[in-house]
Formats: C-alpha cells, structure tokens, sequence
C-alpha cells in the first residue's frame, strides 16, 4: 500500500488528507447549499432527484446515506417513509443538515458523526448504502466500499453518485475550462474560500474514471454493477447489489 494518498493535485499522508479533507467541509458548509445552485446551475437537484428514483426507497427499510452532509439525499428518501440514517464525517456538515431539517419540518432521519472507512454498524444492518458527491473525499476508497457492503444486508443495493470522466470531446473541454477557472472564483466570492474550491475541482480530476471505479466496487464484493453516467459523464450514478 502507498505511504501517500491524494489531496487533489497533491500527495500527503493518509492523516493528513483526513484532516485536510475535514477543513475543507468544515470552511464551506455554511456556504455549501448555495454554491451546489452556483457550480452546476441548479442541476445538481435534477442529479439528485434522479439518483434516488435509481434507490427506490420504500417503507419501512432501514437506510444508511453516507456523506449525506446537508441532508439533500435524506430528505428526499425520507418522503417515501423510508427509515434513514444520515451519516458524515463531519459534524459541521451534520450540523447544517439537521437545522435545515427543522427549518423544513422534516422529522424521523437520524444523524450520526462517522467516518465511512469504520462504520460502528453491524452487518448485515441496511437495505440499501447511499453516498452523493462524497466517495472521492474519502482516504481509502476500497475500505469505504468494504464498510458499505459488510453493513448491507443479503439483497441490499449500494448506490453512489459522484462527478466522473466526461466524454464527450467539445464538452469536455468547455467543463474543464470552467471548472479551473471559473468555480474557484465562485468559492471566493460567494464562500469566501478560493482554495476549498480549487481542492474540490482537483480531487474530480483525481477520481479514478467510471469504468475503473466500477471495477473497485465489483472487487469489494458487489454484483450485478452498472454505471449510468448523466452529461456525457459529468457525473455518474453507480450501483451494485450485495448477493
């Protein structure tokens, strides 16, 4: 195993990324919602909404949306009646999830500070494993998707969404021209926090491409995994079953 890990463009030590990781969700989430709506125009909603239309959550089942931050993801499961529980790294993630949830009068999520790398979940606990736009921040991918299928139940589903390799060759150039340029000046203007923003672009072009990501999640023990990329491959929705 490498002594190092990426830190967008840079290599560190796995404690330092941990913590570097964690400063930066820590600087951006007051700050968090507003940029998704600035960055990608609004359509991180339809990304959303469309990822968990792939989960189908139902009544009843036991949830773990991992990464699950402000909330975005849970609330929409949580509608179904589905039995969620929101857990990040971050407790300052936490906290803005939670006080959106009583502005909004949505009861019944749990929160829970964990790290996804060492759930204190026992297995077989979950239906189904979410993570949105949080996969790429972990230190160790591959011990992440091992947590994700331990706590999933026999016939659990795992479903990811994250930013990927974009594919289409005019659009691919016009994205990373924006995203270099363009989203680190939205972080310092409306964020207040340029260099969290740079971090966040470089750890999507760090990310491994979609077919190689696949390949990790069938190699944590998942079966029947599929990709769905959206735009080109501007993100994309993964999915596995643990049989």
């Amino acid at each position: 195993m490498s002594d190092t890990v990426s830190f967008g463009y840079e290599d560190v030590s796995p404690d330092e990324k941990t913590a570097r990781v964690g400063g930066v969700f820590s600087n951006v989430a007051a700050k968090y919602d507003i940029m998704n709506d600035a960055m990608s125009g609004g359509m991180h909603r339809l990304w959303k909404d469309r990822f968990v239309r792939r989960v189908k959550p139902r009544s009843g089942e036991a949830i773990l949306d991992m990464a699950g931050g402000t909330g975005d993801i849970a609330f929409r499961m949580a509608a179904t009646g589905a039995e969620v529980t929101v857990a990040d790294i971050n407790q300052d993630m936490l906290d803005c999830g939670i006080e959106r949830a009583m502005e909004r009068g949505i009861e019944g999520l749990s929160w829970s500070c964990q790290n996804a790398e060492q759930l204190p979940y026992p297995s077989h606990m979950f239906d189904a494993y979410t993570i949105a736009f949080g996969i790429r921040n972990v230190t160790f991918i591959d011990r992440a998707l091992a947590e994700a299928h331990r706590v999933l139940k026999h016939g659990g589903r795992f479903f990811c969404l994250e930013f990927s390799t974009v594919e289409w060759p005019g659009f691919k150039d016009a994205y990373d021209l924006y995203s270099e340029r363009v989203v680190p000046q939205l972080g310092k203007a409306i964020a207040q926090d340029e260099d969290s923003y740079r971090y966040l672009v470089e750890s999507i072009r760090r990310f491994p491409p979609m077919a190689e990501f696949e390949q990790m999640i069938r190699d944590a023990g998942f079966s029947q995994t599929k990709v769905e990329p959206i735009m080109g491959g501007l993100v994309a929705i993964h999915s596995g079953w643990k049989i």
